[in-house]
């Protein structure tokens, strides 16, 4: 798991960086607005953890950017803004979590924890019957696709995996969000339902000179859209 931390304080930065490496976890540092905004539009990450107050742009204004961009990587807001109307104000602008400086490391750790088992925040938009990525478009309600004036017939699972992936374009779906997203908390397939899922998949929607859609981001998950 990638983990994108933004804050000005070194001498926070520098130890939770090694708690956090030490518990698994990538991690890159941006020490300003800014830059961190700039590294968080080029990466892919699992998860942000924001200072509000943050020097040439908050942390306030990087969240409102993420959500107005339709990208729901995790938030957590680690600041001394503490107040209800703080709180309430950072969790409007799209926030999944807020702690409060100082706070105990063990737990940051759970919450990091909690953030990262949740699958994509799932909106209104996942009821919408018709989705189009580039040239795929895909017909919800009766389990068929479109591409290159093919008629794609898909199975339930493969209508519910790609409508997942359409809902997301662009953005890192890491195996155990799919998972969770097609199986749930009961049912444990086996560790290459996925993979092969995936595979069946892409033998539709890709045709003999048909441009990729669904890439595999190594021992991360899968992200579906054109490549520039």
């Amino acid at each position: 798991m990638w983990i994108l931390l933004v804050d000005d304080e070194p001498e926070l930065t520098s130890p939770l960086s090694r708690a956090l490496s030490r518990e698994g976890y990538s991690i890159d540092v941006a020490d300003n607005g800014e830059v961190g905004s700039q590294m968080l539009s080029q990466g892919n990450y699992d998860l942000l953890i924001l200072d509000w107050m943050l020097p040439h742009k908050t942390g306030l204004e990087i969240c409102q950017d993420l959500r107005s961009r339709h990208d729901y990587t995790p938030v957590l807001f680690l600041t001394a803004k503490g107040t209800i109307d703080d709180r309430v104000t950072g969790l409007d602008a799209g926030a999944d979590d807020y702690l409060i400086k100082p706070f105990e490391l063990r737990e940051l750790l759970a919450r990091v924890r909690a953030l990262l088992r949740r699958p994509p925040t799932i909106e209104a938009n996942t009821t919408q019957q018709h989705l189009q990525v580039a040239d795929l478009e895909l017909d919800r309600e009766n389990q068929v696709a479109y591409r290159s004036g093919r008629v794609i017939n898909l199975s339930e699972k493969e209508c519910e995996l790609l409508a997942y992936f359409m809902l997301y374009p662009g953005q890192l779906l890491t195996h155990q969000q799919i998972y969770q997203y097609l199986w749930g908390e009961g049912e444990q397939p086996s560790s290459n339902v996925l993979a092969a899922q995936v595979r069946l998949l892409r033998r539709k929607i890709e045709a003999t000179g048909e441009s990729a859609l669904i890439h595999t981001v190594y021992r991360k998950g899968y992200r579906l859209g054109e490549i520039e």
